[in-house]
């Protein structure tokens, strides 16, 4: 047990160690969606195979959540080795897409056990990160949802440096990942963590019983209904709009601004968490998701021969898109009894990306139906249903749980 004089130094340090790992396994959750364009100039690649290399970590995450959920997995183990185990399976799936021809739906199979390890990886981190928190778990998850966004972001820039070469992106994820999951072990448990004595099928069923915490993952579900879409699919929507002024250098484009605006979420998730715990989770979720929403629609706008434009539109998206992102979490944990909060965010994750399916493959039929201009036009209904979600939750007494009574 952790004593009082060495909490200052244990906390600092297992933090640190805590990021930098989450940063290192999440690589592999786009690892294969941002080298598709690379992969279908030396294959014919189809549209739907492409959708699902995402797809497949999606489906994966959530079977992997929902078993973990319903098994109390995330509150009953050792969360520092289930990470490292789940990164290390995670890496070897992954690397095993360079043994298969591009065109092969076996590369989906892999994309889906890599989801279902990401069960052990990003919920878990949250859990640990919780169990350090002392009024201020705004901005620790933050860190953690930071951590997520720069890992994700990161296969975009090894594709960009490593000359669009994406086998060697695809080497250099799982490397990643493997080293995280090693350095998870040096990670210490918070003195606010409390495990599970026994398995209670019954915690899971609080995820829609318990008035607040639905409320709480309505405004989550609004929110992942945009946030995923847009990463999957930022890339080949810049490659489309850039291809007029910056002709074959339209990809490299691409793969830097894809980059920077997924990465700028997590200087977004850092500051969200901040504000939180001093202004309030519904105000600050609520004020994310009216920016993110908005720039769903603006982005259209400027697709045409605007590039410097479009630019920052796609900046200011990606810097608001994940910013709140935390906040659920955050705000769930807080709502939750202490021996529950792993299953409870394990199972809000979940459902929030069963629901990432549909919109991840409703992007590419907008595209087909009015064009990549207009495509990510219909992620702001998402948003719009979270910012209502959000303030019905505000006006709850159960609301003064959230941030120290700062809603």
């Amino acid at each position: 047990m952790t004593t009082s004089a060495a909490v200052g130094p244990a906390r600092s340090t297992s933090l640190a160690l805590l990021v930098i790992a989450e940063v290192a396994a999440m690589t592999l959750w786009f690892s294969a969606t941002a080298v598709v364009p690379a992969m279908r100039a030396e294959a014919d690649i189809p549209a739907a195979l492409a959708s699902w290399f995402t797809g497949g970590v999606q489906i994966g995450f959530v079977i992997g959540t929902l078993a973990s959920a319903l098994l109390g997995l995330a509150d009953r183990l050792d969360g520092r080795r289930l990470f490292c185990a789940s990164a290390l399976a995670a890496s070897a799936a992954n690397l095993a897409i360079l043994a298969l021809p591009p065109d092969s739906w076996a590369i989906v199979g892999l994309r889906m056990i890599t989801g279902i390890c990401m069960a052990g990886i990003y919920p878990v981190g949250m859990r640990l990160a919780a169990g350090w928190a002392r009024g201020d778990m705004g901005l620790l998850v933050g860190l953690l949802v930071g951590a997520l966004t720069l890992g994700s972001a990161s296969p975009h820039l090894f594709l960009a440096l490593g000359g669009l070469d994406w086998r060697l992106t695809l080497m250099a994820g799982s490397v990643a990942a493997a080293a995280g999951g090693l350095l998870i072990l040096g990670v210490r448990e918070g003195p606010a963590t409390r495990r599970a004595t026994r398995f209670e099928p019954g915690h899971a069923l609080r995820y829609w019983t318990d008035r607040p915490v639905r409320y709480a993952n309505f405004g989550y579900l609004g929110h992942m209904w945009e946030l995923y879409a847009m990463w999957a699919w930022l890339g080949v929507f810049l490659a489309r709009a850039y291809a007029p002024s910056a002709g074959a250098d339209a990809g490299l484009y691409a793969a830097l601004v894809t980059f920077a605006a997924i990465a700028v979420g997590g200087l977004g998730a850092i500051i969200a968490g901040f504000a939180a715990d001093r202004v309030g989770r519904t105000l600050v979720t609520s004020a994310c998701m009216a920016v993110s929403g908005a720039c769903a629609l603006l982005v259209g706008t400027v697709f045409h021969g605007a590039p410097v434009l479009l630019t920052v539109v796609v900046l200011v998206w990606g810097l608001t898109v994940v910013a709140d992102s935390a906040q659920f979490s955050a705000g769930v944990a807080e709502l939750s009894a202490p021996e529950t909060i792993g299953t409870m965010l394990t199972l809000q994750t979940s459902v929030g990306f069963l629901l990432t399916l549909a919109t991840i493959n409703l992007v590419p039929w907008a595209a087909e139906t009015v064009g990549w201009r207009w495509a990510f036009a219909p992620l702001a209904l998402g948003p719009a249903f979270g910012v209502w979600a959000m303030l019905r939750l505000r006006g709850m007494p159960e609301a003064q749980r959230l941030a120290g009574g700062r809603r």
